[in-house]
């Protein structure tokens, strides 16, 4: 077996040891069916087993309230930044509310204007994407078909630590890099949506969660693939679901039920393992030069530079002598990004701890 190593990359992203143990154990041929997952029809028993298993841990782990549909379709977050408004603000005649936080939330926009008016509440470009708005500094509209947001940026590094807005409008969230790592108040969403690839799955499988009322009231005569009713009418099998990607997510959420405990574990965690890296910025701010405002730091992805490229290289070159991989910042941005999501062991986050204050005191 080949070793390895602790990743720290962005997405695709580290998985749970137990579960990519149990998905090669069966990968040749499930128990049962003599069939690879991988090779299963979708319409299968096994498959509508994992499934509905995925959706009922998806409910219990984020105590989903009646009233909502659980959809695991496909197309990442860049489909959904188009989904939503043409579900949500397509022919309503309403504004629908922005906050731009970074590069991800920057991007759902222009998808958002095809369909609609847009109201930027906050854009923090000017300030390079380093802090979340303040109290008082959202410029919301009246009666808005909902409010987007992305609870967290991975590519700056920041976070919010609690749903945005005065509640007036449906919050639609792309949670695409910290699902499942907190508990949530499910009620105050409209659409919580995610990718798998960061903190959930495999590339392949996005997670869609909404509430009934909302989907209900979309536009008729919308593409097929582009209703949410559509899917939701088909149990997420309207057409050929991503079988393994799906499987996988499965036993993501039963790893974070059973062997985590739950998301309040699960959220104990990461605040645990983010703390380690942040003490470390705030020790050497010097060396570290830390992306995102301290009280808008992410528990997920830790951003921060070094004084210039030479040192950067001579970090990330250290780093994969200690097999610590996936850490260079995205191009956007440069720098390092750590990205220590639920999968992320502590074994993993000490070892970059240690190697960090290794590496401030060569002076």
């Amino acid at each position: 077996m080949n070793k390895r190593v602790f990743n720290f990359s962005a997405g695709p992203a580290v998985l749970p040891v137990k579960v990519l143990e149990e998905a090669q154990r069966d990968l040749l041929a499930l128990p049962g069916t003599g069939v690879s997952p991988l090779e299963i029809s979708h319409r299968s028993k096994w498959f509508g087993d994992v499934l509905n298993e995925a959706i009922a841990n998806v409910r219990k782990l984020l105590n989903v309230p009646e009233g909502y549909s659980v959809l695991f379709l496909q197309g990442g977050s860049r489909l959904q930044f188009s989904m939503a408004p043409i579900n949500l603000l397509r022919g309503s005649g309403k504004t629908a509310d922005y906050i731009v936080t970074g590069s991800w939330s920057q991007k759902a926009v222009p998808e958002a204007k095809r369909e609609g008016t847009v109201n930027i509440a906050f854009d923090g470009k000017p300030e390079n994407y380093c802090r979340l708005p303040g109290e008082g500094e959202l410029q919301l509209t009246s009666n808005a078909a909902y409010l987007y947001y992305a609870s967290n940026e991975t590519i700056q590094g920041v976070q919010f630590q609690g749903e945005p807005g005065d509640g007036s409008a449906p919050l639609v969230c792309d949670a695409s890099s910290d699902i499942l790592s907190r508990p949530l108040d499910m009620q105050k969403y409209g659409i919580l949506y995610a990718c798998a690839q960061k903190n959930m799955g495999p590339a392949g499988a996005t997670l869609v969660i909404i509430r009934d009322e909302l989907m209900n009231a979309a536009p008729e005569n919308l593409h097929a693939m582009l209703d949410y009713r559509v899917h939701a009418k088909g149990n997420s099998l309207a057409n050929t679901t991503p079988v393994f990607a799906v499987y996988i997510c499965m036993l993501v959420t039963r790893w974070l039920l059973d062997d985590v405990g739950g998301l309040e574990n699960m959220r104990a965690r990461n605040e645990e393992k983010a703390a380690m890296l942040y003490d470390v910025l705030d020790a050497h701010p010097e060396l570290y030069i830390g992306h995102a405002a301290k009280e808008c730091r992410s528990r997920m992805n830790v951003t921060f530079r070094l004084p210039d490229d030479e040192t950067t290289q001579q970090f990330l070159a250290g780093a994969a002598e200690r097999d610590l991989s996936g850490l260079k910042g995205h191009r956007s941005v440069g720098g390092i990004r750590a990205s220590i999501y639920n999968a992320m062991p502590t074994e993993g986050v000490v070892a970059l701890r240690d190697f960090m204050l290794e590496f401030a005191k060569r002076g």
